[in-house]
């Protein structure tokens, strides 16, 4: 059997609507066990190693999802770092301050947090020593770097990554390995809640 790798999105977060948030530690919504269970019915049993973000939303699933795992957590698989921003108002950030990032996300710094490329440097990073090992395994993280991982993969341009993966709370995307490439399956991917990761005004 080829090695598999299976993305994880964490489920949906408990934080009101037009929140910016990325390694803000936040826990999970009542519907958590819901959409664990529906998560689980697409995940084999020959997954032999666990790789998550420490961030609660994603430890708590990795832990529901393999308790007979033991889960390795890494700094590496946290989402954003949205810096001064974490935990505002997207509407409440003037926009002189937030348009620069807007306008070349993937570039351009969060002020005293990340650029997308600097997410994708790391993520990609621990992705490819995961890889390294030729094991199964399970990532559970955040959209952006399942987003970062997905758009290195397939040399999607990251500008383009937020329309070409759309990849809802709980998805579930496996990788196969064939011929030292990988091809992508989306397993699960259902729109339960809507989000917004940006200003109203943009």
């Amino acid at each position: 059997m080829s090695t598999e790798i299976y993305l994880i999105r964490h489920t949906t977060p408990d934080v009101e609507k037009g929140t910016c948030y990325g390694q803000a530690d936040l826990d999970v919504t009542e519907s958590f066990l819901s959409e664990a269970a529906r998560i689980k019915e697409h995940l084999p049993a020959h997954i032999q190693n666990v790789y998550s973000s420490p961030l609660q939303r994603c430890s708590k699933l990795a832990q529901h999802l393999f308790p007979s795992h033991s889960i390795s957590f890494h700094d590496e698989l946290k989402e954003i770092n949205c810096g001064e921003w974490e935990l505002k108002k997207w509407d409440d950030l003037p926009k002189e301050v937030v348009m620069p990032w807007m306008n070349d996300f993937v570039n351009v710094r969060i002020p005293g947090g990340e650029s997308y490329l600097d997410l994708l440097a790391r993520t990609t990073a621990i992705f490819e020593k995961i890889v390294a090992q030729k094991e199964h395994a399970a990532i559970v993280s955040h959209g952006g770097v399942l987003r970062s991982i997905l758009s290195h993969l397939t040399n999607t341009a990251l500008i383009e990554s937020f329309n070409v993966f759309k990849l809802q709370y709980g998805c579930v995307v496996k990788l196969s390995l064939k011929d030292d490439q990988f091809i992508h399956e989306i397993l699960h991917n259902i729109q339960s809640t809507s989000e917004q990761h940006k200003p109203s005004f943009k």
